[in-house]
């Protein structure tokens, strides 16, 4: 190139043609392409590599300051830039430290007390077996827990062996009179289980609570203040939508939708998860649909296996993994007053609610028992 040539006239000549150039780049906008032209090196005195690093800082240098930039500070500008090049590998050694890396470890670990509600506006899917039963496995856990039975049909509190004519108060009481529910609590055959009963009268409290004073936040301001003296608290809902169960979902944080391995399934369920949207909206902000458990599956028919999985393709990781059987003694349990886990521990039906009532735990450190 001419930059190179030796000799003295040839050295002027090329000179003053190189000032000749310096000044009608002056007049031209600011695009850097004299002057690259000008400090290009030649290919035979430096590796390529180095070369495309040279005219990669030769025009961001020209882009930021329109002035000429010498071959000597060009050179010096590739080297800061060929070291600034070198250490970039260091750049990744800083990226895989992400400081929440905890809550993504353990997103399932829950602060307790914590209010799980049992629901399905269907009858006949498993709600009171499976409040039961949760429960008391549960308590297994070493969990200090709480059944709140606000069925008007009163199961959970036969099924825990408590007689309902011998009760001198019940929920029917905490919600119409305000009787303070550690009142009416019974304490069961399991260690760390109790039971909050309800009585045949608890039928009239839907119509009973329509002009009371708000009259769906009653069972929360019962519920807040036995709270701190529960792990769990599992709340057996009625089969429908109407003011016990929205005073069960306000004051609720947690709840679960058992749904029976037969035809019409999902029936009721999106009318389910639209109160639950409500609930949410105008009571009770931090509700959620924790989880689906699969009821009542019979190995022998193909029915079961068909359900579970549309219920499975539609929710997702939403159903837990545990799938309750249709089993004789599941369906003996009650008559004797007990939940499965004392009645047949070896069972089917109670190897499956202590695998439910570890899904739901999330091994969650006991506060309480």
């Amino acid at each position: 190139m001419a930059k190179k040539s030796g000799g003295k006239d040839r050295g002027a000549i090329f000179g003053s043609r190189r000032r000749r150039e310096s000044n009608a780049s002056q007049e031209l906008p600011n695009t850097g392409f004299v002057r690259v032209e000008e400090t290009l090196p030649e290919p035979q005195m430096k590796p390529e590599p180095e070369a495309e690093i040279r005219e990669v800082v030769t025009s961001e240098i020209e882009s930021k300051d329109g002035d000429e930039v010498s071959e000597d500070n060009q050179d010096a500008g590739a080297e800061s830039k060929i070291g600034a090049e070198s250490k970039a590998p260091e750049e990744p050694e800083r990226e895989p430290a992400p400081e929440p890396s905890t809550p993504e470890t353990e997103p399932e670990r829950f602060i307790l007390p914590r209010v799980v509600s049992i629901a399905n506006q269907k009858g006949g899917v498993g709600k009171t077996t499976t409040s039961v039963n949760l429960g008391a496995s549960l308590a297994e856990q070493g969990y200090r827990v709480l059944v709140i039975d606000l069925d008007p049909q009163g199961n959970a509190t036969t099924g825990l062996g408590i007689n309902a004519r011998n009760l001198e108060s019940s929920i029917y009481d905490v919600l119409m009179t305000d009787l303070p529910l550690e009142d009416c609590i019974e304490a069961t055959s399991l260690k760390n289980l109790f039971v909050a009963p309800a009585t045949i009268d608890l039928a009239g409290a839907e119509i009973e609570l329509v002009p009371a004073f708000s009259r769906e936040m009653k069972l929360k301001r019962a519920i807040d203040a036995v709270k701190d003296d529960f792990d769990w608290i599992v709340i057996d809902c009625p089969p429908s939508l109407g003011l016990l169960t929205i005073n069960a979902f306000a004051a609720s944080d947690d709840v679960i939708v058992p749904i029976q391995c037969e035809y019409y399934a999902l029936e009721g369920l999106s009318q389910l998860v639209r109160n639950v949207g409500l609930v949410q909206s105008n009571l009770n902000p931090n509700l959620k649909v924790r989880g689906i458990v699969m009821t009542m599956y019979d190995a022998r028919t193909k029915l079961s296996d068909q359900v579970q999985q549309e219920v499975r393709s539609h929710f997702g990781s939403t159903v837990y993994r545990t799938v309750i059987p249709r089993t004789v003694r599941l369906s003996e349990a009650p008559s004797f007053g007990q939940p499965i886990t004392v009645f047949d521990s070896l069972s089917r039906g109670a190897v499956a609610y202590r695998e439910l009532g570890k899904e739901v735990s999330h091994g969650t450190s006991r506060r309480i028992g």
